[in-house]
Formats: C-alpha cells, structure tokens, sequence
C-alpha cells in the first residue's frame, strides 16, 4: 500500500509543480512582447524536471516513482513489474493526477487553464492531431526508454533521478510548442478532467499516444538493447 500512496503523492505534485508553473508563467508573461515563447518553454520545462528530481529522491526508494503510467506501462511490459502492482500504480497515478489538478483549481480560483494538453487550436503551433500523436509517441520513446535504460544499471542509481529529471526538461522543451507535452496520461487526464471543454475532447491523444511510445520503449528495451545473459 505504501508504494501506492507514493505515486498518488508524486503524481499530484509533478501536476501541482508541472502544470501550475505552466498556468503561472503563461499568466505573468501573456501579452508581453519582450517575454517570447520561448522563455516560458523554459520555465515549464525545468518546473516538471525538478519536479521529476524531488520526487524521484523522495519516493524512489518506496515506489521507484514512476508517477506515470506510460513508465508503469513500459517497466511491466519489460518484465520489472507484476500485473498487480501495474493496475495498483496506474489507479494511484489518475487518482494523483486529478488530486493535483484540483488543488490548481482552489489554487488559481479557475478550472480554465489547469496546464492542460492539446493540439490543433489548442496547440501554441497549431499541431494536427495526425502530427501531435506522431510527436507524444516519439516523446515517450524517448522518454520511457532512457528510464528502463538508467534503472537497469546499478552503477547509476545515485544518478538515475538526476538524468530521467534532465531528459523530462529536454523532451518538454521540443514538446511543449507542439502540444504542451504530455509522455503521461496521469498528467494530462486530471487537469483534462477538470478543464473540460476542448481539453477533456483531446485527451483522448494524450493517453493513448504515450502508452503506445512507452509499449514501443519496452520492446525495444527488452529484444534490442538488453544484452543476453
């Protein structure tokens, strides 16, 4: 039960810390012509690393903080993870989600923006949703694939929080002018959830696209990259 409590915890902070850094900075910066995309990228992109980092040092030692289940996905189809714990994690994970998308309602007095996903309209670029599912399953190749890679090497566990925080930032800086960046269905369905509207409609994308980038992850993980004993 511990673990469980442990990603329902870290999946409501990475929304409280990811996605309300997301709504503050758009907010502080809108209309401002020195104050370019780019710069509020930044901001977003470290918000949900760092919050990756505190959590990994956190609750790692309990649950190995996934707080997301397209890496549950990826680390039960890898093998590292019984059928139990994969739908006790991804239970928690939602519930941690929506959980975290609440408190940025009480916080902001709003459901309006809560950092939500999207394409099309709802996109800074204007991403097709052909073009936006392409870019969240690449993303969470990526992203799972360098997790089951970091974790499977003792060597590097003093560091693996450290690297996965890293590469979260360096995926939501090329993610987020195409979709906002989700590689996490726990994520993207709490603040959709709450939001409603265009939000809710999309989040279909945002599930579906990186659990198929995590499955994707796993084999790869585990046919190609692992080596035979």
């Amino acid at each position: 039960m511990k673990k469980y409590i442990a990603e329902f915890i870290g999946t409501a902070v990475l929304v409280v810390f990811g996605c309300g850094s997301a709504v503050a900075a758009n907010s502080l910066l809108n209309g401002q012509a020195d104050s370019p995309l780019a710069f509020s990228t930044l901001l977003i992109a470290f918000a949900f690393g760092l919050s990756i980092v505190a959590m990994a040092y956190s609750i790692g030692n309990v649950s190995g903080c996934h707080i997301n289940p397209a890496v549950s996905l990826g680390v039960f189809l890898a093998g590292k993870m019984s059928a139990r714990d994969f739908v006790g994690y991804l239970i928690s994970q939602f519930i941690g989600g929506i959980a975290g998308a609440g408190l940025l309602v009480y916080f902001f007095g709003s459901n309006e923006s809560l950092g939500q996903n999207g394409y099309g309209e709802a996109s800074a670029l204007g991403t097709p949703a052909a073009t936006a599912f392409i870019v969240e399953i690449v993303l969470t190749f990526v992203f799972v694939l360098l997790i089951l890679g970091v974790t499977s090497k003792p060597e590097f566990s003093n560091v693996a929080g450290l690297v996965i925080g890293l590469t979260l930032v360096l995926i939501h800086i090329l993610g987020i002018p195409f979709t906002g960046t989700s590689v996490n269905p726990a994520r993207s369905f709490g603040p959709a959830l709450l939001a409603g509207g265009t939000a809710l409609k999309q989040v279909w994308l945002f599930i579906l696209a990186p659990l198929i980038g995590a499955a994707i992850a796993a084999v790869v993980h585990r046919y190609v990259l692992t080596s035979e004993e």
